[in-house]
């Protein structure tokens, strides 16, 4: 029979662990809901809405706009964009809620590794989104444009453009997570710098078959994607042979030290 003193020195750690994860959980949505309240105020849902729409509305012919089809999404859309923004300028505050929980349970070498990928992760994905924002948008909407007969009226729905963009905002952003799937590939021991190096060339085809996948059928944004993709392999190489050097465990090592 299992002695009761056996489990009472683990149930009151299991209960602490949940408490703090909880505490945590807390802290990272009154964060993002401090963003959302801020944004509410300034610029609005509905201004929003409008810089998101920008890139699109720029290319539209004289005189179209966008449309909502259904009588609620003038309300709803905006309100998900508003949330969705606040969630990305929340995303440090929110990863570090992650990183300080797990962080007492890792060894010295260990924290070395994963700080620095967080927070490179986060910078990478903010940057894809942003390359996606400010230069793939206004080449692929032109694009797009180009092609539409003179005979149709473009007026986008904008619950269907939501859709559109947030498709393009989490592709480009993964796409740019490249070189921290690189790292944690190499630093984990499944494949060496040498096959890395040697990937090279499928990489590339690679990349080409995903941007093909996730883009849309236009020879611009599978390109946008598809380059960005293949220098940051390359990056990706480079920083994980740093990382491999930099956060290598010891001969002696404890978790939380």
């Amino acid at each position: 029979m299992t002695d009761p003193d056996e489990l009472a020195g683990t149930e009151q750690p299991f209960v602490s662990h949940l408490i703090e994860l909880r505490d945590r959980l807390v802290k990272g949505s009154i964060a993002v809901g401090i963003c959302f309240a801020a944004l509410m105020l300034w610029p609005g849902a509905a201004g929003l809405y409008d810089l998101l729409a920008a890139p699109l509305v720029a290319h539209l012919p004289k005189g179209s706009t966008l449309i909502a089809t259904s009588v609620i999404s003038p309300f709803l859309v905006p309100l998900k964009i508003t949330l969705m923004a606040a969630f990305l300028i929340a995303l440090p505050v929110v990863l570090y809620q992650v990183w300080a929980f797990v962080a007492p349970g890792l060894y010295t070498h260990e924290k070395k590794l994963v700080l620095p990928l967080v927070i490179s992760s986060s910078l990478l994905f903010f940057l894809g989104v942003a390359f996606c924002y400010f230069f793939v948008f206004g080449q692929v909407f032109k694009f797009i444009q180009g092609f539409a007969p003179k005979s149709i009226t473009a007026a986008p729905d904008i619950e269907a453009y939501l859709s559109f963009v947030l498709t393009m905002f989490i592709a480009f952003g993964a796409a740019f997570e490249v070189p921290v799937v690189v790292v944690v590939l190499a630093r984990m021991g499944l494949v060496s710098i040498e096959k890395l190096r040697a990937f090279r060339s499928y990489f590339i085809v690679l990349a080409f078959i995903i941007a093909a996948v996730l883009t849309p059928p236009d020879v611009v944004s599978q390109l946008a994607l598809a380059i960005p993709m293949v220098l940051l392999y390359e990056v990706g190489i480079w920083a994980a042979q740093i990382f491999i050097k930099h956060t290598q465990a010891p001969v002696e090592d404890t978790p939380g030290t």
